[in-house]
Order: structure tokens, then C-alpha cells, then sequence
């Protein structure tokens, strides 16, 4: 009681110390900004969502929610927030351990005896709180391929995450890990006898009256006002909701910004909303302390737990992303001064964040002049990118070359410890590319040049298109294996080195 009545003083007394730097902000002024960003990206639609001092300054949607009809985007729009689904992760199991029911630098093996990475010594001694803050040895994103489309279940997943390499020693280093968080959800389980999920609307979504909020997207076929992915890249093109079921964990929450800010609030009030205690308050102590050093001399940002921490003016900056197949997300908030931001967009490129910081900035009385041209400037640099890589790829193409074997000597089963089973097909348009355990990752094989096809997915991806696969030779020109290459910034296939089975 002592701790939160002193914070509260301050809490009382910062706004008269801090006045000339938090002029009263007009929610004319950050309408106006989300409307200019919604013309400068040329973006289907988002939602924006603040509050401050309790009291929610806005809360609007902007564009549609399908591109191409007259959806408009309201405050209970929901769109996928993807990662900022690890808050409520990593809340729960400080929760937990509150109550003793968790001990946070208890070992994952006392929780999950079948978890294993790449060294015995590192899987016998990570603790939970190495899940939540990236520092498990295992390189940003690596593993994702895994999970991504993939049809087993959290535990199956987790049991091939021991074929990873090693990034960085344990401990010391930074890796953004999914599949820890899968990991982290696994272990819920195991104390509470309850899936993450359940755990997160008993506790947090039903208390605070966040009814639209999904776990899945099993149920949104059958929900109104539901904003549709897109792939930016393509003009816009809508995308069907992936099923992150198996890794929702790590990002399997859909939500809306009406929703988003009574979570924000009760983060913001340490667990208390109304006078009714959502968490209690020495969970903030746990997941809002900087665990993890990340960045740069210029740059100084830690990962706490399930949150990203750092300064800016002074003040403390609490804050993650999001990003879901055709949706991106950014929260952010300055605890001390009672603000809190959130905006889900149903587009993948850099508003959420660009229109975040906007409006933190403006908060903070930090100067916003050519924020938006910087920030499209930013985002084209970025497509620009995306594309070169692709036309290199194409520069590097030999043509008038051939095969070296027939088609059928291509054709077999495959296997990676890591991914498990692939098979190559021959089938009357050609060979094919046939994942059994994530069959939307299928594919149609055309020559490339050489022993190299191109691989031209069935299905539409958010994350890549353009791709290869090249068949191994041994010296007796027999098929020993495949290599991957599709270029792209998430999903990594070169960790697959699939071998051929006898």
C-alpha cells in the first residue's frame, strides 16, 4: 500500500512539473495526422486508440476494413496485434509467480522435462524468465519456419526446437524468439491445468470487459466488423486470417483498440481498474524490468518481459509490435505520465509505428515537423529494398541450361529433423513441392536454371513469394538433399537441410 500511495503522489505532482513539455493535445490534432498517414501510405484502413490519465482521448478508425468496399474502420474494428499478445503472456506467468505457483528463474525442464536446445547444459538451466526476454541463445526469428502454416500441436513444436543452431552464448545476447513464448505458453499449462488462452480470458479479457477479444481466428467467420489482412506489396490484396493456433502464444490474439486500451489502462494503473485488482501491482516490477540490453551506444532499449523498455525526454518508455500475415500493430506508453497508444492497422507496412511515435512525440512536446514524409520516405526505402533483393535474384539466373537428371530421379521423400517431412512429387504439370505437416505451404516446381527450381506456392504469403530449391548431387550424380532459398526477413527456409530417404 506505502508503494502505490507514494506513486501516486508522483503520478499527482509530474503533469505541474513537466507542463511547458505536455501541452494539452487536441484529439482534432492526432485525427487529422491518422487521416493524412491513411492518404500518405495508401492503406486499406486502421484503428487508433489513446488514453491518458484514465480517460480515453481517442478512439477512432480510419479507411475500411476491406479494400475496395465501404467497411469503415471504427474503434471495435478487430485486427490481429500479433506479438503484443506476449504482454499477456508474460503478465500471466508473473502472475503466477506472485502467488508461488511459478518460480520465474525455476528451470523450464521442472515445468516441461521434454524441453531441449542445442546444448545439454543450456536446456538443464533456462529459466522461465529466459523465455520472456530473448536471451535463450537462439537467433531473431530462427525457428519460425517451424511453426509457420504448420499443422502440430505447441508441444510437437517445441520438441524439434532442440535442431536450432546456437546464436550467441547463453545469456549474453539478444534474439527475438517466438518459439520461446510457444514455450512460455506450454508451461501455463502444465502449472494451471489451463491452455494460455483460457488462462488470459479468465483472468485479464472477461475482468476487464474486453468482449470482442479473440484468442483465434477459428470464430471471426461468424463475427461482424472484423478487418480484413492485406498484402501490401501486391496493391492491397486481401488475405484470408492465418490459423496461429499451435504458436498463439506468441501471437494468437485478435482484438480491437476499444479492447486495447482497457488492457493498456490496467497496465498503466499497476493492475488496478475501478478498484478492482486485474494483477496485482509487484507484476510490473517483474515485467517492466530491463532484463536484456538490446541496441546501440545511441540507442538504449532492453527487453523486459514481454515488454521492450527505454527512455525518451526523461520518461519511461514501455512498448511492443505486432505483426500478423497482412496486419500490423504498435503499443506504446509512457507509464509516469498516464498515456497509453495503441493502433492496429490490416496493412504491413511502418504507419503503426510511424503514427505511435507521432503522437508520443507531440505528448512529450517533441518536435513532429516531416514526421510523416520521413516515415513514407522510410517505408519506400524499405520496398525498394524488398524488390532489389527479388531482381537480384533474377539477375543471377542462367539461362538456357537444363536439368541434369529426369524429372523422376528428383521425385522421393525428404526429411529434416527440424521441419520433418517433405516430398517431391511428379504430377502431370510437373514436379511438385508437398509439405505434409503445413499443406499451405505446397507448391508447384518449374526450372530455374540448372539443378535449381522456382518454387510457385499454391497459396498466396504475406511474408515471401519468390523462391528456389536446389537439388543436391553427390559425385555419382545421385540426389542427396535440398537447399532452400527464399529471400524474406521472417520465415526462414535455408535453416531446412532436408536429406533424401532411402
Amino acid at each position: 500500500m506505502k508503494l502505490r500511495f507514494n506513486r501516486f503522489l508522483f503520478l499527482l505532482a509530474l503533469p505541474c512539473l513537466l507542463l511547458p513539455a505536455l501541452r494539452a493535445q487536441d484529439a482534432a490534432q492526432f485525427r487529422q495526422a491518422a487521416q493524412q498517414a491513411l492518404t500518405a501510405y495508401q492503406v486499406p484502413g486502421f484503428a487508433v486508440g489513446i488514453i491518458k490519465d484514465g480517460q480515453v482521448v481517442l478512439h477512432e478508425g480510419f479507411g475500411t476494413r476491406t479494400a475496395g468496399k465501404e467497411e469503415p474502420v471504427d474503434g471495435g474494428t478487430l485486427f490481429a496485434i500479433a506479438s503484443n499478445t506476449k504482454a499477456f503472456i508474460a503478465t500471466t506467468l508473473a502472475q503466477l509467480h506472485t502467488e508461488g505457483k511459478v518460480n520465474l528463474d525455476g528451470f523450464v525442464r521442472d515445468y516441461l522435462p521434454y524441453f531441449q536446445l542445442y546444448d545439454e547444459y543450456v536446456s538443464a538451466h533456462l529459466t522461465v524468465r529466459d523465455l520472456l526476454c530473448h536471451r535463450a541463445g537462439l537467433g531473431t526469428f530462427s525457428g519460425d519456419a517451424i511453426w509457420y502454416k504448420n499443422e502440430q500441436t505447441p508441444e510437437e513444436i517445441i520438441r524439434e526446437i532442440r535442431y536450432l543452431p546456437q546464436a550467441y552464448e547463453f545469456r549474453a545476447g539478444y534474439g527475438y524468439s517466438n518459439l520461446m513464448f510457444i514455450t512460455a505458453g506450454e508451461v501455463i499449462r502444465a502449472v494451471t491445468g489451463q491452455s494460455w488462452d483460457q488462462y488470459v480470458r479468465t483472468h485479464y479479457l472477461d475482468p476487464l470487459g474486453m468482449t470482442r477479444t479473440q484468442t483465434s481466428a477459428k470464430n471471426l467467420g461468424s463475427m461482424a466488423n472484423v478487418a480484413t489482412p492485406h498484402l501490401t506489396r501486391a496493391n492491397n490484396q486481401p488475405l484470408d486470417f492465418v490459423n496461429w493456433d499451435a504458436s498463439g502464444a506468441a501471437g494468437g490474439v485478435i482484438s480491437s483498440v476499444d479492447d486495447m486500451l482497457r488492457w493498456l489502462r490496467a497496465q498503466i494503473q499497476f493492475g488496478q481498474v475501478d478498484g478492482q485488482v486485474i494483477f496485482p501491482e509487484a507484476v510490473h516490477d517483474l515485467t517492466w524490468k530491463p532484463y536484456n540490453a538490446i541496441g546501440n551506444s545511441q540507442n538504449f532499449t532492453s527487453a523486459g518481459l514481454g515488454w521492450f523498455l527505454g527512455t525518451l525526454e526523461g520518461q519511461r518508455i514501455v512498448s511492443h509490435s505486432g505483426g500478423y500475415d497482412g496486419m500490423y500493430s504498435q503499443v506504446k506508453m509512457i507509464p509516469e505520465l498516464g498515456i497509453g497508444v495503441v493502433v492496429l492497422t490490416n496493412s504491413m507496412t511502418g504507419l503503426s509505428a510511424a503514427l505511435t511515435n507521432y503522437i508520443v512525440d507531440a505528448y512529450l512536446g517533441r518536435p513532429t515537423d516531416g514526421w510523416l514524409k520521413n516515415a513514407v520516405a522510410r517505408e519506400q526505402k524499405a520496398q525498394e529494398a524488398w524488390r532489389t533483393r527479388r531482381t537480384e535474384h533474377e539477375k543471377a539466373r542462367v539461362t538456357g541450361t537444363k536439368p541434369s537428371l529426369l524429372p523422376a530421379a528428383y521425385a522421393g521423400a525428404y526429411h529434416d529433423p527440424l521441419f520433418g517431412p517433405i516430398k517431391v512429387t511428379e504430377a502431370p504439370d510437373g514436379l511438385r513441392l508437398v509439405f505434409p505437416e503445413a499443406p499451405q505451404l505446397n507448391a508447384r516446381l518449374t526450372h530455374w536454371h540448372y539443378d535449381t527450381y522456382r518454387i510457385n506456392w499454391d497459396n498466396t504469403h504475406a511474408w515471401f513469394d519468390f523462391g528456389t530449391v536446389q537439388f543436391l548431387l553427390d559425385n555419382n550424380r545421385r540426389v542427396t538433399g535440398l537447399q532452400f532459398d527464399v529471400p524474406n526477413d521472417d520465415i526462414f527456409f535455408e535453416e531446412i537441410h532436408a536429406v533424401r530417404e532411402e
